[in-house]
């Protein structure tokens, strides 16, 4: 018998480009100082009063568009009720029964191994996030700088199918997020999380027909997309054994699980019943409020071109490739780079090869972001045009980026102080070509005009005595005409 897998995602994202927390003004950024970015209303001090950031809502609302999602005519918020050390108030404010979230019943279009699929979106909510504990050895300190910080719950119907498919949808929304300017996304400073929630079927039955639902399970606050990937490869390998098995001991319960990294297992922490009664009612202190259209269509209007459109413009306007154009769009801040150093006159597919290449090696290699490295697109711009006007070669060019970065320097300012300026001068050049003959006419009676590589040592010879700095096409055009002549 075989089993398919219902894999379903809560997909929790820190809207981490608003200058204040959700509820209150504190200031919304990541910080090592521990309780930095706090007030009273965080710390769940008595007597304060939530107040409403209009721009996350604003943000919120534009994601819920871009999902395909139906927006609410009014909007509440609510209290869901219970302890825990990291909510000083005993409550989060959130949207969950009464009210209508900022978006529901939406769906995503995302490709995962070259193919399209669509998952549908259940809803996405705003509330605000609790604070964050760190276990030490023999206690737990909490850290309260993110405690209030807009968090956007994105929860998704069971339609994955695989751990593969839910990587690649994650992959797409950090995306849709860092496009849309509502998140850094950076999952080293815990702006996402993901909780899966995992079932396997008999493979015969219809998926859509929840009577065939198998039980569930729910992996909590899974930090990585990789980790999302192999959470799931190993929960349907567990279920699976337990459902062919069918002993007590493996058999599949209703609870919930952690990922552990190290192990690469999930591990047991608490059984969970249908429903948890977290006695949510309506927050008191913050009115609802109607949602106009005319605000609708404003932050509708306000949605910018995405990493889909954008990958179609390059492959369309700039002929760049399938593969090249998923590189660039992957991360925003690469896109932005190399669309300005198009914008400044680059040739697209010159400053494509720069951007995936060497620039993209070095971030990895260095684990730097964009924002660190010292070139720019102007910097690297230039460095492009001194290769199309044949001021260095290609070659050279690999030196000088290696130079603009290692001294901080302009690449027109390395290629003059280190005298990389490349030889042009057909005279000059004739003149090494002649010396290189001249000294080598046993090389030159073992010339095969025939054999593409027989140059090769000639050119070497040119290119050793201008320490690299002869132009390669004109010493090598000028060098085959003389030794074809000479064989003739």
């Amino acid at each position: 018998m075989g089993y398919k897998a219902m894999i379903g995602l809560e997909m929790h994202c820190e809207a981490s480009l608003t200058n204040s927390k959700v509820f209150s003004s504190a200031r919304n950024s990541y910080s090592v100082t521990p309780n930095e970015n706090i007030r009273p209303y965080d710390m769940g001090f008595p007597g304060v009063l939530p107040v409403v950031n209009k721009e996350a809502v604003k943000m919120a609302l534009k994601t819920s568009m871009v999902l395909n999602c139906k927006q609410p005519e009014y909007m509440y918020f609510e209290r869901k009720n219970y302890y825990y050390p990291d909510m000083p108030k005993n409550f989060q404010i959130t949207q969950e029964t009464k009210p209508i979230p900022v978006g529901i019943y939406g769906y995503v279009d995302y490709e995962c191994n070259g193919e399209e699929r669509r998952v549908r979106v259940n809803n996405i909510h705003l509330e605000e996030d609790a604070a964050s504990s760190d276990h030490l050895y023999d206690t737990t300190v909490i850290d309260y700088n993110r405690a209030g910080n807009p968090l956007l719950e994105l929860v998704t119907e069971p339609d994955f199918r695989s751990g593969e498919e839910a990587e690649s949808f994650l992959d797409h929304m950090r995306c849709v997020y860092q496009y849309l300017g509502v998140s850094e996304c950076d999952t080293k400073k815990g702006h996402i999380r993901c909780d899966v929630n995992v079932s396997i079927i008999d493979e015969s039955l219809d998926p859509e027909d929840p009577s065939n639902w198998g039980t569930k399970v729910e992996v909590k606050n899974v930090n990585s997309f990789g980790g999302v990937r192999e959470c799931i490869k190993y929960e349907i390998k567990r279920q699976t054994r337990a459902k062919e098995e069918g002993t007590y001991d493996t058999e599949v319960v209703q609870e919930t699980r952690r990922w552990d990294e190290e192990t690469g297992t999930t591990i047991s922490m608490r059984s969970k019943v249908d429903a948890v009664d977290y006695k949510y009612f309506v927050e008191p202190n913050i009115p609802k409020y109607k949602l106009t259209k005319e605000w609708l269509d404003e932050i509708r209007a306000s949605i910018p071109e995405l990493a889909y459109d954008r990958k179609k413009r390059y492959m369309n306007d700039y002929e760049l490739s399938e593969y090249d154009s998923n590189i660039l769009v992957k991360e925003k801040k690469i896109s932005d780079f190399f669309e300005e150093t198009v914008k400044l006159g680059a040739d697209p597919k010159e400053a494509c090869n720069w951007v995936n290449g060497m620039i993209l090696s070095y971030l990895n290699y260095n684990m730097i972001t964009i924002d660190e490295i010292f070139m720019t697109p102007e910097m690297l711009r230039d460095l492009i045009k001194l290769i199309d006007d044949k001021t260095i070669s290609s070659k050279q060019a690999k030196d000088v980026f290696a130079k603009v970065l290692e001294d901080k320097k302009e690449p027109m300012k390395v290629v003059k102080d280190e005298g990389m300026m490349q030889i042009t001068d057909e005279g000059s050049i004739e003149g090494i070509v002649d010396e290189v003959l001249a000294e080598n006419p046993k090389a030159i009676e073992t010339y095969d005009p025939e054999n593409p590589k027989a140059l090769d040592f000639f050119i070497g010879q040119v290119m050793k005595k201008t320490r690299g700095k002869a132009n390669p096409g004109m010493a090598y055009k000028m060098m085959k005409e003389k030794l074809d002549n000479l064989k003739k």
